[in-house]
């Protein structure tokens, strides 16, 4: 019988599973055997009478992959995106378990909004969906949302953000940051000045003027960082900073981590991999806040991703209707699907590039997300007795991207058309398989 049958089960309950030849983080070849939800042994030569063997002969074992910054849309924007669509999409691109943005109609800044959110996820199955609860009412920038109410519900919220707008006034945010300590949060900061980026196109640069359109300059991005990792300091909490793409944010945060400053940050795949070349044509697939920059950037947030600097990798994956994209570039969305081709991107720009090793990757998408998220159960080292949230990777193959590798409800992914390497074979959330043999199930545990 093949492990894909196997699973054809009609239920989700965890049967026991014999991996065989995996490389653990990409190192040394083992078995795993999976039972009950967690890994009961590693090692070689193993067998379990009843198990079901998967022949995962040269696939690269990592803990399943935690994204501090996903976009679920759910409640109020599901034409672009549901918990569930976008569980199953992260489900394939080898996550089991993703932040949800606050950016929601309604807005999540109470904790009514973030169990809600809690409740989908858990119906859903497919990964752990962790809410990020809102910095202001209603993103608004005005007065700190319900922050301890949060943090006490069933979604014990950690992460806050007001991700797509910046808490800019800088007495909001010291007291954010100055009541999340009570809890062991975070502030997770979009490092924008609104005055600096009015009616911004794309990022400010030679391309930028040549096409005439209105630009997004660094400064913009960097000297909100300076400010606010210096309140962090102040104040002695963590602060965690979105997205960052310029190489003057890269300098700044490693100044602030010299100094011990409790700060994170994070990068997503298109600012490893992607310019503002791309602008030229106008195809609003590439438009993106914070926009795409030069390559001297890109270049930059490799190194500091490399020499631990930044510290993760996340997705922003945010996906649109197509309307939304289908239009003038001045009147199109910011915004990329990502959850589905993170994790080749990675190995695109960063392993085959020799920046990164795959205990690396295991590092930045996996362990530190779910520290920095204080997410227990996710992230754990590849042992005897953890969770077994797994994911296997074929580093092996390079093929097109295209729509057919997107399972989500949008497709506005810059990669369409693009050759990238590598593909999700196998994805397990708490020892239940989601994807099996590269094929995302129609429910968790049950074959498609």
């Amino acid at each position: 019988m093949s492990a894909s049958r196997s699973v054809a089960n009609g239920d989700s309950t965890a049967e026991t599973l014999l991996f065989r030849g995996a490389l653990i983080e990409g190192s040394n070849a083992a078995d795993v055997l999976v039972a009950d939800g967690s890994i009961v042994e590693i090692g070689t030569g193993l067998s379990r009478a009843g198990a079901t063997v998967v022949d995962v002969d040269g696939l690269v074992l990592l803990p399943g992959l935690v994204d501090l910054h996903t976009h679920l849309r759910e409640p109020g924007y599901e034409a672009s995106e549901t918990i569930l669509t976008g569980s199953r999409a992260a489900a394939a691109g080898g996550y089991t378990a993703v932040f949800a943005m606050p950016n929601t109609s309604p807005v999540a800044d109470t904790a009514g909004v973030v169990e809600q959110e809690l409740a989908l996820g858990e119906a859903a199955g497919f990964v752990t969906v962790q809410p990020i609860g809102a910095v202001t009412v209603g993103q608004k920038g005005e007065r700190l949302a319900e922050l301890g109410a949060m943090a006490d519900s069933r979604a014990q919220v950690r992460v806050f953000s007001d991700d797509g707008f910046c808490v800019w006034d800088p007495l909001i945010m010291r007291r954010a940051l100055e009541y999340v300590k009570a809890f062991d949060g975070v502030i997770a900061q979009h490092a924008q000045d609104p005055r600096l980026t009015e009616g911004a196109q794309m990022n400010e640069g030679a391309v930028s003027a040549e096409l005439g359109l209105a630009g997004w300059p660094a400064v913009a991005e960097e000297s909100i960082i300076a400010r606010d990792v210096l309140l962090a300091e102040h104040v002695g909490s963590r602060l965690h900073v979105c997205h960052l793409s310029t190489a003057g944010s890269v300098e700044i945060i490693r100044w602030a981590k010299r100094r011990s400053v409790d700060v994170t940050a994070e990068v997503t795949p298109h600012h490893l991999l992607l310019t503002d070349e791309l602008v030229r044509d106008y195809d609003a697939r590439f438009k993106v806040n914070p926009p795409l920059r030069r390559e001297e950037d890109v270049l930059a947030v490799r190194e500091g991703l490399a020499d631990g600097t930044i510290d993760i990798v996340a997705t922003d994956h945010a996906p649109h209707p197509a309307e939304a994209k289908a239009c003038e570039w001045h009147a199109a969305a910011n915004g990329m699907v990502g959850l589905e081709s993170a994790v080749r991107v990675v190995q695109q720009a960063m392993v085959d590039t020799g920046l990164l090793t795959w205990g690396d990757v295991a590092r930045v998408m996996s362990r530190e997300p779910a520290r920095i998220g204080r997410l227990g159960g996710h992230g754990t080292p590849l042992t005897e007795g953890q969770p077994a949230s797994l994911t296997f990777y074929d580093a092996a193959p390079v093929r097109t991207f295209s729509t057919a590798d997107l399972r989500g409800r949008s497709v506005n992914s810059p990669y369409l058309g693009r050759e990238l390497p590598g593909e999700v074979r196998w994805t397990l959330h708490a020892g239940i398989p989601t994807v099996v043999d590269g094929v995302v199930l129609d429910a968790p545990g049950v074959r498609a």
